[in-house]
């Protein structure tokens, strides 16, 4: 059966909304709805899992297994499974964008 959701059933985490799949049945995959501050962003982890950047509006500086990759609205970035990442709002303005996390739920190995 089809589920709609409003971004107020999202779980919030600052400023950021979470959806975890394994929590609306057999989906697949868990996605953040990222709306960051300048200077904000998380900082080195990794999954064991693929995750999709997709950037919307803003700038953001990646950093995946120690490259650095500069991004913005309209580019993907992806941090393969294992791979050590983070990101930074590098812009002057709102970050905004999805992260699709290959899992059903988040599994994270913080490094720093």
């Amino acid at each position: 059966m089809a589920e709609l959701l409003g971004r107020n059933q999202l779980h919030a985490d600052g400023t950021s909304l979470e959806f975890e799949g394994f929590e609306h049945g057999d989906v697949g995959l868990s996605f953040i709805l990222v709306n960051g501050e300048p200077g904000g962003g998380p900082r080195l982890h990794r999954h064991p899992y693929a995750e999709v950047f997709v950037i919307q509006e803003g700038r953001a500086t990646f950093t995946v297994e120690g490259q650095t990759i500069d991004a913005a609205a309209g580019q993907v970035v992806v941090a393969r499974p294992g791979e050590a990442h983070k990101f930074v709002n590098s812009g002057d303005g709102p970050l905004k964008q999805l992260d699709i996390h290959a899992s059903d739920r988040f599994i994270t190995e913080w490094l720093e």
